[in-house]
């Protein structure tokens, strides 16, 4: 294993030393450096500190644990590869991630998911174990959202305006999430055994992650929540 101490690094000579590494590399004293492995495939990512915007952009199979906070973009543009926050995530979390999984073992900021999207045989996965801010999902085109809202302390799970511009995709929201203001172009109902059965495969990756007992997160209603219209911009374009 190769261990990197990153308090004298910028995010371009830490980049540089990423990608002169193979298998296994421990990052050090990270301190807000900017695209992480991004791109990257073939390294197991280990970071000790708060790594900065962009924290693995584009990565391409690489995987990556955070053992603190992460900033903004977190798995921005994402194909392929797993992301696990032990902390928090900023805002703008999986946008236009295409593939691979993030982990969230705490709360997400705002616009977490926009622009998600399944691309062939890829189906992105984003996980947060708390809360969400608001707009999550925003024009979410494809792949999973899963919020679990565990130890909110009484905050909603989701902030105002979830699923904006929905078009595709899927999101599931522990609890019946009467409370929520949901647009008119998605559907909310509450999941059924198939659903149930299908999020397992999700909630059980989070709970051997983050040591949680998987029978205690089930243990609640969840609300699926789909797009109810293929095309529901279809009246912006097309004349009656």
């Amino acid at each position: 294993m190769v261990i990197i101490n990153a308090r004298e690094l910028d995010h371009k000579a830490l980049n540089e030393k990423l990608r002169e590494n193979h298998g296994e590399v421990t990052i050090m004293d990270c301190c807000g450096q900017r695209f992480i492995a991004a791109g990257m495939s073939d390294l197991s990512i280990t970071i000790y500190g708060v790594p900065g915007n962009a924290l693995g952009a584009y990565l391409n199979g690489a995987t990556i644990t955070v053992n603190a906070n992460a900033q903004d973009a977190v798995g921005d543009t994402m194909n392929d590869g797993e992301i696990v926050v032990y902390g928090d995530i900023g805002d703008v979390a999986g946008y236009a991630m295409r593939g691979g999984r993030i982990f969230v073992r705490g709360n997400a900021g705002y616009r977490a998911g926009i622009h998600m999207k399944a691309y062939n045989d890829k189906v992105p996965v984003l996980v947060i174990g708390g809360v969400a801010g608001s707009f999550l999902g925003e024009y979410q085109a494809g792949g999973v959202i899963v919020v679990l809202g565990l130890e909110a302390d009484g905050k909603r799970i989701v902030g105002n305006f979830p699923c904006t511009g929905m078009h595709g995709g899927k999101m599931f929201l522990r609890g019946n999430c009467r409370d929520i203001n949901f647009p008119g172009q998605v559907t909310a109902r509450a999941a059924g055994d198939k659903d149930i059965e299908e999020l397992e495969t999700y909630i059980s990756e989070y709970c051997r992650i983050f040591d949680r007992d998987i029978k205690e997160v089930l243990d609640s209603p969840f609300t699926v929540v789909t797009p109810d219209s293929k095309n529901p911009y279809k009246q912006m374009y097309v004349e009656n």
